[in-house]
């Protein structure tokens, strides 16, 4: 048994990339996946993409925790389950996670949600804030410098940027996260590590196992995995 704690960026649709991903990760019982978020819209396969990880959740030994992102959250609110700003999911990728679908665009979201897979549905309304441990807080966007965790808005959770990527915090653990794509991993670390690097924009698709601190990636449209070491500390940014 391991303690192994692999976290996966933002997948957007990229089914194709997540399944090198995960057929290349060393996954041993004991060990735990956890996703950050951001499973659909932007990409050409969401749906794939929910079953891929539907089939994750099953594996013999293996714990898996699916964050909710904020793609996630719009969807939700879109077909009127929960969640916020739905109004905006169609301009935000969601038409391409309809086609996925072979979902007519033009439904209202009462219908979209008889047409979703009851599996998919309970997928997506099953998806948590946040995964705590000891040395780790994992979390879609980020945090509200300045609160404590259980003050935090869960607006902020799904949707912040520039405050807290920018700005220190005062939480004891590294606060790993997606959202915000970059370049290359962010290495802020002991403040946070960002792993969403834009696989959906022709960028990788990133997992870090933490215990050991390595990297595995797939390249957008690659078919191998890539493994490194966490680079060093860079300074924090966002990319305009």
């Amino acid at each position: 048994m391991t303690d192994r704690l692999f976290a996966i960026g933002d997948i957007h649709g990229c089914a194709r990339e997540l399944e090198v991903l995960l057929a290349g990760l060393p996954l041993a019982a004991g060990d735990t996946v956890a996703c950050v978020g951001d499973y659909i819209d932007r990409g050409p396969a969401s749906r794939q993409v929910i079953d891929l990880l539907l089939a994750l959740r099953q594996r013999a030994g293996i714990r898996t925790v699916f964050l909710k992102g904020n793609h996630e959250d719009m969807c939700l609110s879109y077909v009127e389950q929960q969640g916020l700003w739905g109004e905006g999911w169609h301009l935000n990728g969601g038409v391409a996670t309809l086609r996925s679908y072979g979902i007519d665009a033009r439904l209202d979201g009462r219908e979209v949600a008889t047409r979703l897979p009851a599996t998919h549905l309970e997928f997506l309304r099953s998806l948590v804030p946040y995964l705590l441990t000891d040395r780790y807080l994992l979390v879609h966007a980020g945090i509200r410098p300045g609160r404590p965790l259980v003050d935090q808005d869960p607006e902020d959770l799904l949707w912040i940027r520039e405050e807290f990527i920018l700005t220190p915090h005062s939480l004891p653990q590294t606060i790993v996260f997606g959202h915000t794509p970059q370049r290359n991993v962010l290495v802020d670390v002991p403040s946070k590590i960002g792993i969403d690097t834009g696989c959906v924009y022709g960028g990788a698709l990133t997992a870090l196992e933490l215990r050991d601190q390595i990297l595995y990636q797939v390249r957008f449209g690659d078919r191998q995995v890539r493994q490194a070491s966490l680079p060093p500390p860079r300074r924090a940014r966002v990319l305009g």
